[in-house]
């Protein structure tokens, strides 16, 4: 008679040390950002965001070489749909970018951290509308909330959040497309060619204005030149470590870890840079935390239950 007994369920994977490690530091690095494009002023978002762009190409061009993944890179560009999609993300990038410096630049670095709060939300609320995914009623729940923080925050300002919009809608978009371009563009050759898309623009700009006289770039100095060249850098060590982390930790780990970006943000904003707290941004803000923490229980709750229906059949 075979036995029918349980199998003994296999002892809870530990999270890669590594992976763990890799995925802290490019959340903590991205939300570190507010500090470092401070240092770039004179120089205005959109010539900053230009030599991102171009930094960040020439960056990726080198790290390439280093990871031997030129032969991906040239085959990412002979993809017609997946240049298509690229472009496409690379445009959406530039636009979450330079929202994000705006905001940075004008004082307004708490917006910025709510865009990327929200943007959970609006990953969900985009699942539905474009890819006609079932939401649970708890989903449904979390969404109102988050709707009824942009109405609080409007009124209370009166005038919409912009910036907080713009961040989080241009990056929950982007990472739709991402998501259609699929796994198999690494890291560093789909940086390099979304930026590949970029550069002949935002090149063409940092030109004219040196013709112009209205560039900064060699007109503030040795110092200044080197931290617009390191937006490069800045750029593409997140990424990297990011790419890292997603290797080797699961999903729900990855979701935890995002919220690291918008706190520093926050509290960057509200501490350092002293940005007024009035009660209408503190109630919204109070709403999109309520919505966050339903997600994620909701979330942690369905990836339990998918995970426990999978034992189960193995074991059956």
């Amino acid at each position: 008679m075979p036995d029918r007994s349980p199998a003994p369920r296999p002892a809870p994977t530990p999270l890669d040390r590594l992976g763990l490690g890799t995925g802290i530091g490019a959340y903590v690095l991205w939300g570190a950002l507010p500090l470092y494009f401070p240092l770039l002023q004179p120089a205005g978002a959109v010539e900053i965001i230009a030599h991102r762009v171009v930094w960040s190409l020439l960056f990726c061009l080198v790290l390439l070489s280093v990871t031997r993944t030129w032969g991906s890179f040239r085959t990412t560009l002979r993809d017609a749909r997946t240049m298509r999609l690229l472009a496409l993300a690379g445009v959406l990038l530039a636009v979450n970018w330079l929202a994000f410096v705006i905001g940075v630049l004008t004082d307004r670095v708490v917006d910025a951290a709510l865009g990327y709060f929200i943007n959970p939300l609006v990953t969900v609320g985009l699942a539905v509308l474009v890819l006609r995914e079932r939401v649970r009623p708890v989903q449904w729940v979390a969404l109102g909330f988050g709707a009824a923080a942009v109405v609080v925050i409007t009124a209370g300002y009166g005038r919409l959040p912009w910036i907080a919009l713009t961040v989080a809608a241009s990056f929950g978009i982007y990472g739709l497309v991402k998501n259609r371009v699929g796994r198999s563009v690494e890291a560093v050759p789909g940086l390099a060619a979304e930026t590949l898309v970029l550069a002949p623009v935002a090149l063409g700009y940092l030109v004219v204005t040196g013709i112009q006289g209205t560039g900064t770039f060699g007109t503030e100095g040795a110092g200044h030149a080197v931290l617009l060249a390191s937006a490069g850098v800045v750029t593409a060590v997140p990424l990297l470590l990011f790419s890292a982390a997603a290797r080797r930790l699961p999903l729900t780990a990855i979701g935890l870890l995002q919220y690291i970006t918008p706190v520093l943000q926050f509290l960057i904003g509200v501490v350092v840079l002293h940005e007024q707290m009035p009660p209408a941004r503190w109630w919204g803000f109070g709403l999109v935390w309520t919505a966050l923490v339903i997600l994620t229980v909701d979330g942690m709750r369905s990836s339990r239950s998918h995970a426990l229906a999978r034992r189960a059949a193995s074991t059956v």
